[in-house]
C-alpha cells in the first residue's frame, strides 16, 4: 500500500514504463522460456515475472489483476522450477552457482511478497511454485561460497528475504556470518571493488535490505557515505568515474541512474537536498533514457516492495560544481569548475602486485578531462621499454600548485650462472623474470638492470585548462604520448598527421578538438622523435594474449625519446 501522501508522478512515471516494460516481455518471453539453461537467462527469467508481477499487483497499472498476464507468470515459474538443481541451485554463468542464483532469489523473494500481500485468488497456483523456488533455494545459499566481495553480501540479501517468510536458523547464522568479515569500504565512501557498477547494482541494493533487519541498521550508513562519495565522481552529463575500479566497468561508461531509488531513499530518509536533487536529476534524465542497466519499469516492483520510496522528495539543495576532491584511498583527485571537470589518477595495482588480471585495477589512464560537450577520455603514457607496457603510477602526491604522478620501472639482463648452478645436461629451472618466463634459473643469475624513471607533474590553470609536465630519465628508449577524445568532435590543426584509422601524430603546434560551441586546445607536437610510424606499446603481457589496450575515440600521438621533458598544455 502506497502512503497517502505519495509522490504522484514519480509513481506514474514508473507505472507508465513499468506497462511499456511489461508489453513488451510479454512479446519475447515465450523465447526466453526455451533458453533458461542453455543460454543461462534464470536471472532474466525471474527479472521478467518480478516485473510482470508489479503491474498485476498494482492498482494503478493497466494490467491491475489482468488474467492475460497469469499463463506468462506461470510459466515463468515454472521454467525457472524445471530448470533449478536439486541443490536449489541454477546454472548462471557458473555450475550451481550459490552467488548467481542470489540475484534470481531476491527478485522473486520480492516478486512473492507483492503477491502474497495482494492475496489475488488467481495467483495463489503462481504463489505456491514461487515458494517452493525459494524455499528449496535456502539451504544450496546457506553452505555455499562466492567468488567476489559484493557477492558476500548478495547472498546475505537473499538469505534474508527468504528467512523474513520463512524462518530458519542456519540462515540468520549463515548472514551473521558473512557479515562477521566486516563491509569492505574504504575510508572515502568507496568498497573495496572500487566500481560504481557493483555498488550500485549489487553492494548498495544488498546492504539497504539487510539494514531493514533489527539490528543491522548500521548498514545504513556505509551506503550513504558510497553514495556521498558519488557526489564527487557524477560528471555533468551523468557518467559515473570509474577509471580507478578493479572491474569490468575501469573501461566501460557508467552512469548515475542506476544509483537512482538509492539517492532517492536517503533523500527521503536523511532530508538531504543534495540526494534529492540528484534523484531528481535522474528522474529527468529517466523520462529520455533507460536507467543504465535497468529499464525504469523493472522499478515500480521496489517501490511496491518499499512504499515509502513513494513519498515526496525534500527541497532539493546545490549540488557541488566547484571543488577539489582527493580520495587518497584510490589515489583519485576530482576537479570540477562548473562545465569543466578533471580527474587524476594514480592508483592502479600494477605497479605494486606486478600483474594485470580480473579483479585488479590495471587501466593506465592517468587523466581525463571535459569541457562543456569535448570530453578527453583518455591520456596515456606508453615508453617502448622491455615491453612492459604503459605508463602506471607508483604514486599521487600534493604539491604546491598541483599533484604529482610517479614510477619506476626496471628491466633485467641476466649474468651467467655461478659455478655452483650450472648443470651439464643445461637442465634448469622454469622461471620468471617478471616479464617472461624461461627455463633459465633466473634467481641464480646476477642481473644488470636498465632503469626508466618517469614524473608527471599536473597544474590546473584558469579557464578550466592544465599544464603537464612530463620528466623521464634512464634509458633511451621511444615512447608516445596518447590523447584519446570522444567521438563527434571535429579535430584540427596544421601541425596533424594522420598516421592510422582515427589516429594522428601531432607534429609541430596546437591543434583543436571541437564539439558545437566547445573545445579543448592542446600541444605542442613534439617533432618525430621516436618510432616511426608512432607505436603505442600496451606490453607483451597483453601482446602475448592477443589483447588490445587501444582505446575507441579519435587518438592523437606525441612522440618522442627519452631521456626527455616535454610540457603538455590544454585550455
Amino acid at each position: 500500500m502506497l502512503p497517502p501522501d505519495h509522490d504522484e508522478g514519480f509513481v506514474d512515471f514508473l507505472t507508465s514504463a513499468a506497462q511499456a516494460r511489461a508489453a513488451d516481455i510479454l512479446e519475447s518471453y515465450a523465447a526466453d522460456l526455451t533458453q533458461l539453461r542453455d543460454h543461462g537467462k534464470a536471472r532474466s527469467a525471474a527479472r521478467s515475472l518480478r516485473t510482470l508481477a508489479s503491474v498485476h499487483v498494482y492498482s494503478g497499472s493497466a494490467y491491475h489483476h489482468d488474467d492475460a498476464l497469469l499463463a506468462p507468470l506461470e510459466q515463468l515459474a515454472d521454467a525457472l522450477a524445471d530448470e533449478q538443481f536439486k541443490d536449489g541451485l541454477w546454472d548462471q554463468g557458473g555450475g550451481h552457482s550459490p552467488p548467481d542464483t542470489a540475484f534470481s532469489v531476491v527478485d522473486l523473494a520480492l516478486a512473492w511478497g507483492i503477491l502474497n500481500q495482494d492475496a489475488h485468488p488467481s495467483t495463489e497456483r503462481l504463489r505456491s511454485t514461487v515458494e517452493r523456488i525459494l524455499r528449496m533455494a535456502g539451504p544450496g545459499l546457506a553452505t555455499g561460497g562466492v567468488h567476489t566481495a559484493n557477492h558476500r553480501w548478495l547472498v546475505c540479501a537473499a538469505l534474508a528475504r527468504i528467512h523474513a517468510y520463512w524462518p530458519d536458523p542456519s540462515y540468520a547464522r549463515r548472514i551473521d556470518d558473512w557479515l562477521a568479515e566486516g563491509i569492505d569500504q574504504l575510508p572515502g565512501g568507496e568498497y573495496s571493488e572500487r566500481s560504481p557498477n557493483y555498488a550500485a547494482a549489487v553492494t548498495n541494493p544488498a546492504l539497504l535490505t539487510l539494514a531493514r533487519i533489527p539490528g543491522r541498521e548500521t548498514l545504513y550508513a556505509n551506503v550513504r557515505a558510497n553514495l556521498t562519495a558519488g557526489l564527487f565522481l557524477t560528471e555533468p552529463n551523468g557518467e559515473v568515474e570509474s577509471v580507478h575500479s578493479r572491474r569490468q566497468d575501469q573501461t566501460a561508461l557508467r552512469h548515475l541512474p542506476e544509483f537512482w531509488l538509492q539517492y532517492r531513499e536517503f533523500a527521503i530518509r536523511d532530508g538531504d537536498g543534495r540526494f534529492a536533487a540528484v534523484a531528481g536529476l535522474l528522474r529527468e534524465r529517466g523520462t529520455a533514457q533507460t536507467f543504465g542497466e535497468t529499464p525504469a519499469g523493472d522499478r515500480l516492483a521496489e517501490v511496491l516492495d518499499r512504499p515509502e520510496l513513494a513519498r515526496g522528495l525534500p527541497e532539493p539543495g546545490t549540488l557541488p560544481t566547484d571543488f577539489e576532491h582527493h580520495d587518497d584511498t584510490c589515489r583519485l583527485v576530482r576537479v570540477r569548475r562548473g562545465r569543466s571537470t578533471a580527474t587524476v589518477f594514480g592508483g592502479t595495482d600494477v605497479a605494486e602486485l606486478k600483474a594485470i588480471s580480473s579483479g585488479l585495477s590495471s587501466n593506465p589512464t592517468f587523466f581525463r578531462m571535459r569541457k562543456g560537450a569535448v570530453i578527453l577520455d583518455s591520456l596515456r603514457l606508453a615508453p617502448q621499454f622491455f615491453s612492459l607496457g604503459h605508463f602506471r603510477a607508483e604514486g599521487l602526491e600534493r604539491t604546491e600548485d598541483g599533484w604529482r604522478l610517479y614510477a619506476e620501472v626496471r628491466g633485467a639482463y641476466h649474468q651467467p650462472l655461478p659455478p655452483g648452478h650450472r648443470r651439464k645436461d643445461g637442465d634448469y629451472p622454469l622461471t620468471d623474470d617478471g616479464r617472461f618466463w624461461s627455463a633459465m634459473d633466473f634467481p641464480h643469475r646476477e642481473r644488470e638492470f636498465r632503469t626508466l624513471c618517469t614524473e608527471v607533474l599536473l597544474r590546473e590553470t584558469p579557464g578550466g585548462g592544465w599544464d603537464l609536465s612530463f620528466a623521464q630519465t634512464g634509458t633511451e628508449v621511444p615512447f608516445a604520448l596518447e590523447l584519446c577524445f570522444r567521438p563527434g568532435g571535429e579535430l584540427t590543426g596544421d601541425g596533424l598527421e594522420q598516421v592510422g584509422d582515427a589516429t594522428y601524430q601531432l607534429v609541430s603546434g596546437e591543434a583543436t578538438y571541437t564539439v558545437g560551441e566547445d573545445r579543448i586546445v592542446f600541444g605542442p607536437g613534439n617533432g618525430k622523435g621516436g618510432r616511426q610510424p608512432p607505436v603505442v606499446d600496451a606490453g607483451e603481457r597483453y601482446a602475448w594474449l592477443g589483447g588490445s589496450l587501444t582505446p575507441d575515440g579519435i587518438r592523437v600521438l606525441i612522440t618522442g625519446r627519452t631521456p626527455s621533458t616535454y610540457r603538455l598544455t590544454l585550455h
